[in-house]
């Protein structure tokens, strides 16, 4: 694909090209906003609300800590184990300024999935929260890790309310198993010891690792992806130039649902932004829809970052349907496949289109995304600037616009590699800098992204390609159908065929024989489902994509197929 070509694409106000001399590292760009936007709120999460010279102040603190208490030297790892709560970019950019690389790792990973990712990472320091503090009990003495801090929930919260919330947590809910660390300090404790130490900000290059990602492990065994700090900052211009294009400095209320230890909050919400002043409204449970119905309800706000999954669940709601929507500017999908019908409804409850992007770990993530001022349904957008894009076959020959290919991306947002699997990495990452995504997608004539399906999740038919978001995009037509998945199964006869699982919503009715008159309307033959399965609840990731994998595998299992 001729690098020019997106040049015209993009709409008026919109530059084809970020500047990635402007800032050198994360430091930089958070010095600068805490300094520029020093009174305006940064981040709110259980009704205490921090500034962004609030932020700086309280990151500078745990930076000292780690530089005067510890021996702790830039480019160790300290794994960062902690949900949306206001330790969470405290510690992020507290270790930051100290120079560590953060290892963002999910607090509901099984205790064999945190084992993995420390001894992976080569950790030396965890910070968690203190109901997964049995599980650091468990694994700590098998890692390289010398240093645990340890946090509660409401520990940023005032005198009384913090002793509120955290004893209900504690004795009421029951929600902190015992755990014995005797080596474990506390996050206040780490503070109080900042406090009046000196910070030697470190100012690490431009291609220096900031995050080890790990990937979802959706695919297969999880790999830590090296992001640079130009990776990061490069994502969060580029999403400032096309995804902030409506928004006001210094203005604007963004709820932030999504998990921040996941990249696609993170560079959002903790980078993008930061850098325009917005306030960010953490909400640290996002599978307790009425609790963000709640919250939503005292808010004027500008900004939702979800996805599909949210987006469902907030629209089966009847009074989140009631909220006032009139100040909703921009409301963002990403981390898995938008539904038409999904798009729709949420349009005509919030009067709010959703721009649809798409991206992953490996992209900082973002690749793709709808303009504000053109979306295209159905489509991902178009590339961010400084971006390219192209579909190839299997053989790696670039295809035409409008053809079925692999989808492969190019620009300053790409990773580094994978951390110490430079095999893992020459697969998928070539010497000129194209990365392969691992998508079916086509590019269509004006330069919008469509993906077709995942790679390894393309079902095949005698030998006709089926992909599962297609059949799910029909079957989400259902009023009765809250979430559905489709696989392909080992079949004698056709190579495959297809075994779609559905999960009703609560109080609605929906048939076999409803399903399948229902499909036959909308798909040709070869993709009829042959099985299908009614299930109470699908098994999903932390951010809500439905493990289709995990599906396939129970499946095999039953034939004997390892």
């Amino acid at each position: 694909m001729n690098e020019n070509f997106w040049k015209d694409k993009y709409p008026a106000g919109i530059a084809a090209d970020i500047n990635l001399e402007e800032y050198q590292n994360i430091q930089a760009v958070l010095k600068h906003s805490c300094q520029r936007f020093a009174d305006k709120p940064a981040f709110s999460n259980l009704g205490k609300t921090i500034t962004y010279g609030k932020l700086y102040e309280l990151s500078g603190l745990f930076a000292a800590y780690l530089q005067q208490h510890t021996y702790l030297k830039p480019g160790d790892r300290i794994a960062v184990q902690l949900p949306n709560i206001l330790q969470y970019p405290v510690t992020v950019f507290g270790a930051i300024r100290a120079g560590l690389i953060v290892v963002n790792t999910n607090p509901l990973y099984t205790a064999r999935e945190i084992e993995y990712h420390f001894k992976d990472s080569g950790a030396k320091a965890l910070v968690c929260l203190a109901n997964v503090a049995y599980l650091a009990e468990q694994i700590v003495p098998k890692t390289t890790i010398k240093h645990v801090i340890i946090t509660e929930v409401a520990d940023l919260l005032s005198p009384c309310k913090r002793l509120l919330i955290n004893s209900a947590i504690k004795y009421v809910k029951q929600m902190v198993p015992p755990y014995y660390l005797p080596m474990a300090i506390t996050f206040n404790y780490v503070l109080a010891k900042g406090r009046g130490q000196s910070v030697n900000d470190v100012s690490p290059a431009s291609c220096d690792v900031a995050l080890l990602q790990y990937t979802g492990g959706t695919t297969g065994i999880a790999k830590g992806v090296m992001l640079t700090h130009s990776n990061i900052i490069a994502n969060m211009l580029q999403c400032k130039a096309i995804m902030g294009f409506n928004l006001n400095e210094g203005c604007e209320v963004m709820i932030a649902p999504l998990p921040l230890y996941h990249i696609y909050a993170f560079t959002f919400h903790c980078m993008t932004m930061m850098l325009i002043g917005s306030h960010n409204i953490l909400i640290s449970n996002p599978r307790d829809v009425p609790s963000i119905v709640k919250e939503l309800s005292r808010l004027v706000f500008s900004g939702f970052v979800g996805l599909n999954t949210l987006f469902v669940a907030l629209c089966n709601n009847k009074d989140f349907c009631k909220l006032n929507f009139s100040t909703l500017k921009v409301t963002l999908s990403g981390g898995m496949a938008l539904q038409q019908a999904v798009a729709k409804r949420w349009k005509d409850i919030t009067g709010c289109n959703i721009c649809e992007g798409y991206g992953m770990t490996e992209t900082s993530p973002v690749v793709t995304v709808n303009p504000i001022q053109n979306i295209q349904i159905g489509t991902i957008g178009i590339p961010v600037p400084s971006t390219v894009c192209k579909v190839i076959t299997n053989d790696g020959v670039e295809l035409a616009l409008g053809e079925t290919g692999e989808l492969c991306v190019k620009g300053p947002q790409v990773m580094k590699g994978y951390w110490q699997r430079e095999d893992a990495t020459a697969e998928i990452l070539n010497s000129e800098g194209w990365l392969k995504t691992g998508d079916i997608a086509v590019i269509q004539l004006d330069g919008y992204v469509r993906i077709v399906d995942r790679k390894k999740d393309m079902i095949l038919v005698s030998g006709f390609n089926v992909y599962p978001s297609e059949l799910e995009d029909v079957l989400a037509i259902l009023p009765s159908v809250l979430q559905c998945a489709a696989i392909g199964i080992p079949d004698t006869k056709s190579g495959e065929y297809i075994k779609i699982f559905i999960v009703i919503k609560p109080g609605a009715t929906l048939t076999k024989n409803q399903v399948m008159k229902h499909m036959r309307a909308h798909i040709t033959g070869y993709k009829m489902p042959k099985v299908i399965e009614f299930r109470n609840v699908l098994l999903t990731t932390h951010v809500g994509k439905i493990l289709r994998r995990e599906l396939r595998n129970e499946e095999l299992k039953k034939l004997g197929i390892k």
